[in-house]
């Protein structure tokens, strides 16, 4: 990792020093476009991601109601499965506009770094625009224009597919997210990273533990979601038992889904204290060394400035 940061650093540094940094004045403070790049990166990734997790959970979700209405045949659940579908449908909407804002900007505000691990970081970004969204794409279209067009069993393999089409769409960009957080399956040449062993990119040791992590926490989303808004239905006493069922079914996935969260994400730490051990350091505001294992924290006020740590443990 230190490698590949040494020799990004030098390129990018090249590439600003050859177009300068824009600065501007702003309350007596120095704005520099880095700065803005980060913060407008920023800002649209934390607008995306509130949609994404919910997306995968609620499609999931709404392929389960699906199931139990083509299994048991109980109107109900066709009621449940439009219903929640329409909420999904709305999200998935909103997260596509996000992600493709935030593609441009991977060329567009950290065009230095796109040019150096392009050829690598670009490549499961590809793959997820070409095979897991045209997935989506295709059979959601089929999806909401199917009913009563297509046989049941049909049309539930359509949002199955769409369901499957979003976990595989996660997969591939944590595929990219995982190189940039530990870098394989590439060597420098011609003064840029270049691929060298795709299979090693799609193993990588960080995606392993990221990728069910983030499933996870996407089905406990929209799980607790629907549980949520079910709940605030039920109190209300509106449609009790079109919400009830709706609130049982996601109280099941909330439980996995926690469970799952939590021991995926226990094990994701662990792997970060073995390839990162200074990003861990700073996430938990440690600045010396401490006893092995470390103590755990429950709450912590950093004071980075003075480089101390209130904590509970």
């Amino acid at each position: 990792m230190g490698l590949f940061s040494v020799a990004f650093s030098q390129v990018s540094g090249k590439g600003e020093r050859k177009k300068g940094l824009l600065r501007r004045k702003k309350e007596g403070k120095r704005v520099d476009t880095l700065f803005l790049a980060r913060f407008q990166f920023a800002s649209t990734t934390i607008f995306h991601f509130l949609f994404v997790p919910l997306s995968i959970g609620l499609v999931f979700m709404v392929a389960l109601m699906q199931t139990l209405y083509v299994v048991k045949g109980k109107e109900v659940y066709k009621k449940m499965t439009k219903f929640w579908g329409h909420l999904f449908l709305i999200n998935f909407a909103v997260g596509v506009v996000t992600g493709i804002i935030q593609e441009f900007q991977f060329g567009m505000n950290w065009s230095d770094y796109s040019r150096f691990v392009g050829d690598v970081f670009g490549a499961p970004l590809a793959i997820e625009a070409l095979l897991a969204f045209f997935m989506e794409s295709t059979f959601i279209g089929l999806w909401i224009f199917g009913w009563d067009r297509l046989s049941k069993k049909l049309h539930l393999a359509c949002i199955w597919l769409v369901s499957i089409g979003t976990i595989l769409s996660s997969f591939w960009i944590l595929a990219a997210n995982s190189f940039m957080q530990h870098p394989v399956g590439f060597e420098f040449k011609n003064g840029r990273a270049e691929m060298n062993d795709f299979w090693a990119l799609i193993t990588n040791g960080q995606l392993l533990v990221e990728f069910p992590h983030v499933i996870f926490g996407a089905f406990a989303t929209g799980a607790f979601f629907i549980a949520g808004v079910s709940a605030y239905k039920m109190l209300k006493k509106q449609d009790v038992e079109f919400f009830k069922r709706s609130f049982q079914i996601a109280l099941v996935i909330a439980i996995i889904g926690g469970f799952g969260t939590a021991f995926s994400g226990h094990s994701q730490a662990q792997y970060l204290v073995k390839t990162q051990p200074m990003k861990m350091a700073a996430t938990e505001g440690i600045w010396e060394d401490t006893a092995d294992p470390a103590p755990w924290t429950m709450i912590a006020g950093i004071d980075v400035d003075n480089k101390k740590k209130y904590v509970v443990h």
